[in-house]
């Protein structure tokens, strides 16, 4: 066994066992590395309210926020993956830490929220080095017999980064400000970077191809790009304007362009024969629709605790940490249970149950009590996602050959982190649109002069985080808050209605589409 003060292994050392001390210092380098993907993947919708008002951002900004950074990693994840395995997944791994710092820094300075959001997207690329780097070099340079045990210690404690995110985050911007949930990166980059280059031996796969598919990988960030920017922009700048119509066109035909390419092309970064497999082409279909109402939602849940029932970031944080509590106690016990009820049933009964989750969001007002309003809610999104994500993974690894595992794992990643992409694009508009209907009809009952009122309508899309003029007498300012809180409301309603009806859909697909006995596709 090396000592953990001993020189690297070269490439063709032998693998290192996980108890020893090099390979401990392997797994934290790899954690801390996905961790950070994850932890920024969470952190920040608590404190958007915080950006919002600061920034004096309108809800298509916060949008971007989220998407920038959903929209380069979702795209770039799998291209990523085969740099590592193409140049040394060690190298590309210190790379992406060096870029994803570098964005977090530039994040925190941020003086607008333009320049915050290029940040975001350079971040979601400095992350898709990260990830599937992260697995990768376990695979690689950790003993064989110990993989799945390090794999299953990298799962569970990356995922208690994005459990502690929103923890963190609200304290440090109640304490602080919200500018210091990204330096949090610095010091996790400097012990992450010395940690892989003093550990992790240079290791890449030596018969990689050196056809990279950076036009699916453009097509894809066109495509993509192109689609969310119209959904975002459109209800500002007008559905039936030829700016919004000609980018969602060019989206979605660079998007029918990706498909084409990817079926044609020799080395393809999405291997369009893996879809060929019921269990795998029904478990993405799933995982797009479950995580399209997970993700989006948060967002306007965030908003409301926050800018509607005036809760801290923190408190915010605390409200929706049950979750992830109930995801990390839960989810590793839903392998023993699949064994014995397979994984059909438990992917109909969890989104039924999310759908029931998003049906008690719609209920609570404008003042309400946690325990009686929200936690129920909380609870349940909670056990119905712990239900669902282990059969999940399980059906899309097994449904296709021992090959394909590590691409279809890739390709179930960027299923997910495209729903999240397209739900903060699409839920935005719905709350938005509700939000600006529901707004007219509410300040037309209240006593506003006109020059307040005109006001009024040119923030509207600031959603709850409108600016009530100071002109106003003091019962009038406290009607127009309600009108304005009833209006978000409103839009907020909508939203979870939607989520509870897409849910339903997809208990539905998983039902007829999900088998015990997956087929592994003919590629």
């Amino acid at each position: 066994m090396r000592s953990s003060t001993s020189t690297p292994p070269p490439l063709d050392a032998a693998p290192i066992p996980l108890d020893s001390s090099r390979g401990r210092w392997i797994l934290a380098a790899t954690i801390i590395g996905s961790g950070m993907v994850f932890l920024d993947g969470s952190v920040v919708n608590v404190v958007l309210p915080l950006i919002q008002s600061d920034l004096s951002a309108p809800l298509s900004s916060l949008q971007w926020i989220l998407d920038a950074y959903a929209l380069l990693l979702a795209a770039l994840l799998l291209v990523g993956g085969a740099l590592g395995d193409l140049y040394g997944r060690r190298e590309v791994f210190v790379a992406g830490l060096v870029v994803f710092t570098v964005a977090s820094v530039a994040c925190g300075i941020a003086p607008t929220a333009t320049v915050l959001i290029v940040a975001r997207a350079i971040q979601g690329a400095g992350g898709a080095l990260l990830v599937p780097g992260s697995l990768a070099m376990i695979k690689a340079v950790i003993k064989s017999e110990d993989s799945a045990r390090a794999i299953g210690l990298w799962t569970g404690l990356s995922g208690v980064t994005a459990a502690i995110g929103p923890l963190v985050g609200g304290y440090l911007a109640g304490a602080v400000s919200w500018r210091t949930i990204f330096f949090i990166n610095v010091p996790l980059a400097v012990a992450g970077v010395a940690m892989t280059l003093r550990f992790i031996p240079p290791n890449r796969d030596t018969e990689a191809s050196r056809n990279l598919d950076w036009q699916g990988a453009c097509l894809a960030v066109a495509g993509l790009g192109g689609v969310t920017y119209g959904l975002i922009e459109g209800p500002a700048k007008g559905w039936n304007t030829a700016m919004i119509l000609g980018v969602l066109a060019l989206g979605i035909a660079c998007c029918m362009l990706f498909l084409l390419w990817e079926w044609r092309a020799d080395h393809p970064m999405v291997p369009l024969g893996l879809f060929r497999s019921r269990n795998f082409s029904g478990s993405n279909a799933v995982t797009l629709g479950v995580y399209f109402c997970f993700n989006g939602a948060l967002l306007f849940l965030v908003l409301n605790l926050q800018q509607v029932q005036g809760c801290s970031p923190l408190q915010a944080g605390l409200s929706l940490f049950p979750i992830t509590l109930l995801l990390l106690l839960l989810s590793p016990r839903m392998g023993r249970i699949m064994n014995r009820s397979g994984a059909r049933l438990p992917m109909t009964v969890g989104p039924l149950i999310i759908a029931l989750a998003f049906v008690l969001f719609m209920r609570p007002g404008q003042h309400i009590s946690y325990l009686v309003d929200v936690f129920p809610a909380v609870f349940l999104l909670g056990i119905g996602m712990s239900i669902f994500i282990t059969p999940l993974t399980a059906t899309v690894m097994s449904s296709v050959p021992s090959h394909s595992v590590g691409v279809a794992s890739g390709v179930n990643n960027a299923v997910s982190r495209v729903a999240a992409l397209l739900a903060i694009a699409i839920l935005g508009g719905v709350v938005a649109n509700r939000f600006d209907a529901t707004l007219t009809t509410n300040l037309a009952r209240v006593p506003v002069s006109a020059p307040a009122r005109a006001s009024l309508v040119s923030h509207r899309d600031r959603l709850a985080d409108i600016p009530v003029p100071t002109m106003l007498p003091p019962n009038v300012r406290i009607q127009t808050r309600v009108a304005i809180h009833d209006a978000f409301l409103n839009g907020f309603r909508w939203a979870m209605g939607s989520c509870a009806v897409i849910c339903l859909v997809c208990a539905a697909l998983a039902a007829a589409f999900v088998r015990d006995e997956p087929v592994h596709p003919v590629m």
